[in-house]
């Protein structure tokens, strides 16, 4: 046998934690030590909790007084570094990220526990509700154009440079395509252009004497797990109900759009919307109308939970007009 030590690993979980205020997607985060966001986490148990899951569950409801509904779990996040210097021989933390969903808001989190933030704060390049954001045509593209050109030969990846920012950030003609949240990320991260590379020391990073204010950055590799959430989630909203886990028991079909929206980052064209959902038949009137929206009451609907056994990928494949 090998007298060589190996370096010890220890299991963290780390959670995404989702919940819908109004027309904002917000994350729930804390503050670190060193005074950036960062999402929940902690580590696993083995002798006190079964599961990873359950384990996830006990310590964000001890920590944040939250009992979470949806949970599902996301990958594995090992990257050396990600918790270490370079010179740390302590053990290797090893992250399973999780994402969950909850109707809760700040006035039922525990006290100082963490809060929610608008997820858009760590990528604004991804709301295009409105339109475009400006931040992808001023500081974006032109930064990725350039790192483009100086690419040398490389026959360890299927595209190019030129072409991966082109697909992924729908230039020239390609489509924009709103789950690639973590490609964009990533993409990002490679060419040097967010915090995250400059603190895990990436040639690209250092080279570059000042960064574009691409968003805020969070602790750790955070920022690349909450990506992996957000593309999970937007995916999920065309073959399963997850957006009913946001929204309260009884909702108009404005609040539901209204979500929608949010998580995907799209703007929806009213009647088309209406339509799909009917034709989906994913929710049902509950004969009451709502007096709280503002203008003319509006019909209340909740979720139908019949469509669960009637087709196996019941969700909503939006299609926006942009």
């Amino acid at each position: 046998m090998s007298d060589t030590l190996l370096t010890p690993i220890e299991i963290g979980l780390t959670a995404a934690i989702v919940a819908i205020e109004g027309h904002e997607p917000l994350i729930l985060t804390a503050r670190g030590s060193d005074g950036l966001a960062g999402l929940p986490f902690g580590p696993f148990d083995a002798l006190a909790h079964r599961t990873f899951d359950i384990g996830l569950r006990a310590w964000v409801e001890e920590q944040a007084g939250l009992r979470l509904g949806y949970v599902e779990q996301l990958y594995t996040f090992g990257d050396r570094g990600r918790h270490a210097e370079a010179s740390d021989t302590g053990a290797h933390m090893v992250s399973i990220g999780y994402l969950a969903l909850t109707r809760a808001v700040d006035g039922e989190l525990a006290a100082n526990a963490a809060s929610f933030a608008p997820w858009y704060r760590f990528f604004p390049w991804e709301d295009r509700r409105e339109e475009p954001p400006a931040i992808i045509a001023r500081d974006i593209i032109p930064a990725l154009t350039e790192w483009a050109a100086e690419e040398t030969p490389d026959t360890t990846r299927a595209l190019p440079r030129k072409d991966r920012v082109r697909f992924y950030f729908g230039l020239d003609g390609a489509a924009w395509d709103e789950e690639r949240v973590l490609d964009r990320y990533e993409l990002l991260y490679e060419a040097g252009l967010v915090e995250e590379a400059r603190r895990d020391g990436r040639p690209a990073a250092l080279a570059r004497k000042t960064l574009p204010p691409l968003g805020t950055s969070m602790q750790f590799d955070h920022r690349r797990i909450l990506a992996t959430a957000i593309a999970r989630l937007r995916a999920k909203l065309k073959y399963r109900p997850v957006v009913f886990e946001l929204l309260p028991p009884e909702f108009t079909l404005t609040e539901l759009q209204h979500t929608v929206e949010a998580i995907s980052g799209r703007h929806l064209h009213k009647q088309n919307f209406r339509r799909l959902v009917e034709m989906e038949a994913l929710v049902e009137p509950t004969g009451v109308m709502s007096t709280q929206t503002g203008g003319r009451p509006a019909a209340l609907y909740r979720f139908r939970r019949d469509v669960l056994q009637e087709r196996p990928a019941p969700g909503l494949r939006v299609r926006s007009r942009r």
